[in-house]
């Protein structure tokens, strides 16, 4: 008999005229469900999370910020379509994205923009994008320290160099483009122009390890265009290369665990992987839906198999869980911090380190658990003399360490004992070794129509600068903003003979 448990009720999209409707996310068959219907349109199912073990865990990592102290819009219409941000957003901006151009130099079915596509040319003046930027770091209580460069793909603009100078020079610490590589596997050089000016790292459209899938999400076979840039990376001494593949049931499901691997063997350049299961735009048949969605406790077990055991859901976080560590350092430094605040159904998120050529998670080694409990007992603490509560959250934790890291499973290449004390100490190259020896492996599942959400997108901490003054959340502008924005500020697109 099919057990149902309703887990709590939501406001969604209607995938087909995009009207806000009623939705409620419900338990069946130990996996997580969005239901909801549209007058108009009739009803609609999809899997949220297909592992309702991993979406219970995660759930109790919510933590709702405080958000802007200056929303750039207000109410009136409602989520989504007052973005943004509004009073009601609940999470600054992150990670800032700004589109530079709608051009590409490829043809991809899965993409959220694509100038011949569009038939428009959508491409802010360098003006234009020095607002987009101010509006991001200007953010109060807490700037925007991170910003994203694509589109389109953004190396099809010539002053591309010019634009992450102009973000370093405002005060942005990490500054990064999307890019589908071809153009940096033309010229190492060109990678090298772009790494003076700034560019902290490259977000590497990666879907997989053979050709196969790169013609069905691609259209043609691009896997040596990857190769080539990770060879000029390594030319030119750029070592902070993420790889991200738009992972797509039936397509590339099947290399999940080969891509990691291929993270390792090249760990000298790569430092992630982000996986982004596919978000489907306009409109979908049922039969492909279900083929084609990947959730994250899905991608999980597909590389616990992929890998051999040797990575497992369990060993996954949830992005708001590093929100006690975030909360740490704002008392301690005595003032207001980044805090990674997304929904929990957002993002999670592990680093896995490589010790003779096996694969070791850092929970192998680590009572994370341990250790966050631990950082929300001293965060507890009501002691009102910051001095002392400095000396004594200081002594517990420096106390605690070799307790929480078991040396005999700790790789060889680390010595995180030391890392971590020297870090609390006030070291501030101390985290160095952690980012050289550790492989980010991440996953983030942004929504469209079919699986939407309103409460994740009121605490988006992933959001798009606009020409017009706005920052919007990621989900929201591909769901509903984005051609709105862009024909408003695009002009007709002249395309050579």
């Amino acid at each position: 008999m099919e057990i149902k448990k309703m887990i709590h009720k939501t406001k969604s999209l209607c995938p087909e005229c995009l009207g806000v409707i009623d939705a409620e996310i419900e338990e069946k068959d130990n996996k997580i469900f969005i239901k909801k219907s549209c007058k108009e349109h009739g009803s609609f199912e999809d899997l949220y999370y297909g592992d309702a073990k991993v979406f219970k865990r995660f759930l109790k990592d919510e933590y709702d910020n405080s958000g802007l102290e200056n929303p750039n819009t207000h109410e009136k219409k409602g989520c989504p379509y007052d973005c943004g941000l509004c009073n009601n957003h609940k999470s600054p901006t992150v990670l800032g994205l700004i589109d530079v151009t709608n051009i590409c130099n490829q043809r991809c079915p899965v993409c959220f923009a694509n100038a011949e596509a569009c038939g428009y040319l959508y491409e802010p003046t360098i003006e234009q994008l020095k607002k987009m930027l101010h509006n991001l770091i200007n953010e109060k209580p807490v700037p925007c320290q991170a910003v994203m460069f694509s589109g389109g793909e953004p190396t099809m603009r010539e002053d591309l160099p010019d634009i992450i100078r102009m973000a370093k020079q405002m005060g942005f610490l990490q500054i990064f483009i999307a890019t589908n590589g071809i153009n940096l596997s033309k010229d190492p050089q060109y990678i090298a122009m772009l790494k003076e000016a700034g560019l902290d790292a490259i977000y590497l459209q990666f879907d997989g390890v053979t050709e196969e899938p790169y013609h069905t999400i691609r259209g043609f076979n691009a896997l040596p265009t990857k190769l080539k840039v990770i060879e000029n990376c390594r030319k030119v001494n750029f070592t902070q290369v993420l790889l991200v593949p738009t992972l797509i049931g039936g397509v590339n499901d099947k290399e999940a665990g080969d891509i990691v691997k291929f993270a390792v063997k090249n760990s000298d350049v790569v430092t992630g992987v982000n996986f982004q299961p596919l978000s489907f735009a306009g409109r979908v048949n049922n039969k492909d839906l279900k083929k084609m969605r990947i959730t994250q406790p899905d991608l999980m077990h597909l590389l616990e198999e992929q890998t051999e055991g040797q990575i497992v859901p369990d060993d996954f976080y949830s992005v708001p869980f590093l929100t006690p560590l975030s909360l740490f350092f704002e008392r301690l430094q005595k003032k207001q911090t980044t805090k990674f605040s997304c929904h929990p159904a957002c993002g999670s998120a592990t680093y896995i380190f490589v010790d003779d050529g096996k694969i070791i998670p850092i929970t192998t080694f680590v009572d994370i658990n341990g250790f966050f409990n631990l950082i929300k007992q001293i965060n507890e603490d009501k002691e009102k003399n910051h001095h002392i509560w400095k000396i004594k959250a200081m002594a517990k934790i420096i106390k605690q360490i070799p307790r929480l890291i078991d040396k005999a499973k700790m790789p060889k290449s680390i010595n995180l004992i030391k890392v971590a004390i020297n870090f609390l100490r006030g070291d501030k190259n101390a985290l160095a070794p952690f980012y050289e020896k550790s492989i980010l492996i991440g996953i983030m599942h942004f929504m469209d129509g079919y699986n939407f959400d309103c409460q994740r997108v009121q605490s988006c901490i992933v959001h798009y600068s606009t020409p017009d003054d706005r920052i919007i959340p990621f989900c929201s502008y591909n769901a509903i903003h984005r051609t709105i924005v862009e024909k408003k500020f695009s002009k007709p697109l002249n395309i050579k003979s």
